[in-house]
């Protein structure tokens, strides 16, 4: 079968460049290994309840932002819920922390936890550097530069308020909390270190001042639920793609990509598919092998990311029967002592919206927990009871759950996650920032500067459903850029 456009896997990236390139008139083919489309942004049915595959925060519908740049653009509806406030966080002390959506009134719960002292000026400029990466991001989509057309044309959208941002490339996150003097405040970092986890899958001496004003700032733009599970977040871009004479194949694991003279063919466990373009929207570490070519898997070798750099995730779903939904849907919860075998020290846990009937019927509640598992290919977890036992402890210490309300559980470690994906190691969550590694050193959209490409949470920008969505915002860029199609 051939296309213009093949694109490996269907996680919101690939769904992202694969609606924006139908819309050009471009047939394009998403080929999933799964029977679900949307990857870890996407939901599962199990027992008749819907859980959350990964994801379960949805950000990215305000202005200036990737999700409402791509629904705009292709003309689609998504039913959302929107959730004021979005999220709490059970601090060690015992504390707990609203953060609220209006920057006023979370710079008040943040003086009344933390005290007085410079948390005005901190949140006011992380704010503010968040609202202009945001702005920027959309506006150089040229960036990271690969060739001399991308650097010209970001030239030319060049604004000044973009230039000074690019300080904020050499600063880490301990760097600021140090200029503001907040650096000495235990319980502060602590807070810090453990949200930044949640988008920039690191702490404050690796993460620079653009990722982690923007990662610490998330809670301050709209933020949604959507009813029936992610799963319907994806749906309407999925039917988007086929009404424009495009398609998502299922139960097609991709095992290799051969360049051609006319371009590539692309090998998978049932069939092979030709096309002029090919887009890969799976991690840069399973991306490599996928090329025949030895010169693409040496070009890559270099961005990828070895398992004791990546993080893996320890994941649980329950279905609770006779306790209400708490008011706020989403929670971090601090584990000072760190989790057994894994050592996480934060949990966190999001549980379905009280009106939706779609997840679970009248009297239920599902839950998804997550926690974050470093260098998973080196965790050997033998024994998810203990590792489940203490989550649950920490859950009910809080006042989140209570443990006879449980009637469904199920868990599962990386290796579930390799078992499922494929991804290597099972590490999910985007490539981690590293301090070393500055935003234009990070791998471009293109893969060999032919008809190859790349987009998904392993490269720039990744990150979560919306710095994902704008990867596929960045690749279907680019490839037009290169080819005038």
């Amino acid at each position: 079968m051939n296309y213009d456009v093949v694109i490996i896997g269907s996680g919101f990236g690939s769904l992202t460049a694969a609606a924006l390139l139908a819309k050009r008139g471009l047939k394009v083919g998403v080929l999933e290994q799964a029977k679900y489309p949307g990857g870890c942004s996407s939901s599962f049915k199990r027992k008749g309840y819907w859980f959350e595959t990964g994801a379960t925060t949805l950000v990215g519908l305000d202005e200036h932002m990737p999700l409402r740049y791509l629904l705009d653009e292709i003309e689609v509806e998504v039913p959302v819920l929107k959730l004021e406030p979005s999220m709490q966080v059970h601090l060690p002390n015992g504390e707990t922390l609203t953060r609220y959506g209006n920057l006023e009134d979370w710079i008040a719960e943040a003086e009344r936890v933390f005290g007085k002292d410079n948390q005005r000026p901190f949140w006011e400029h992380c704010y503010k550097i968040s609202q202009q990466v945001w702005r920027t991001s959309l506006q150089q989509r040229s960036f990271p530069f690969s060739n001399i057309k991308d650097m010209l044309l970001s030239a030319a959208r060049a604004r000044p308020a973009q230039l000074k941002l690019l300080p904020g490339a050499f600063r880490t996150m301990e760097d600021m909390l140090r200029h503001y003097k907040l650096l000495q405040h235990k319980l502060f970092v602590d807070f810090v270190n453990e949200q930044l986890l949640i988008t920039a899958q690191n702490n404050l001496e690796e993460v620079n001042e653009l990722f982690g004003a923007t990662a610490l700032c998330y809670t301050l733009y709209s933020n949604y639920y959507v009813p029936g599970g992610l799963i319907n977040l994806v749906k309407p871009i999925v039917s988007y793609i086929s009404e424009q004479g495009s398609e998502v194949l299922y139960g097609h694991l991709v095992q290799r990509v051969s360049k051609e003279k006319d371009g590539y063919t692309t090998t998978t466990s049932k069939s092979s598919f030709k096309s002029r373009f090919v887009i890969s929207g799976i991690p840069l570490n399973n991306t490599q092998k996928l090329f025949e070519d030895d010169k693409v898997g040496k070009k890559l070798q270099k961005y990828v990311m070895p398992s004791k750099m990546l993080n893996g995730a320890f994941t649980m779903g329950l279905v609770l029967q006779g306790q209400h939904a708490p008011e706020i849907l989403h929670h971090q919860v601090h584990v000072p002592k760190g989790l057994p075998i894994i050592e996480s020290k934060s949990i966190f846990i999001s549980f379905s919206h009280p009106e939706d009937r779609q997840r679970a019927p009248n009297g239920e509640v599902v839950a998804s927990i997550s926690t974050h598992v470093q260098h998973p290919e080196q965790k050997r977890i033998e024994d998810k009871a203990v590792i489940e036992a203490a989550i649950l402890d920490a859950l009910v210490a809080r006042g989140l759950i209570r443990r006879e309300d449980i009637i469904y559980n199920q868990s599962a470690t990386p290796g579930a996650w390799v078992f499922w994906t494929g991804r290597a190691y099972g590490a999910v969550g985007g490539y981690p920032q590293y301090n070393r590694v500055k935003p234009w050193q990070m791998k471009d959209a293109r893969l060999d500067h032919s008809g190859a490409y790349l987009c998904g949470d392993t490269v720039y920008p990744g990150q979560g459903i919306v710095g994902v969505c704008l990867s596929g915002i960045v690749v279907a860029g680019k490839l037009v850029q290169d080819h005038a199609v």
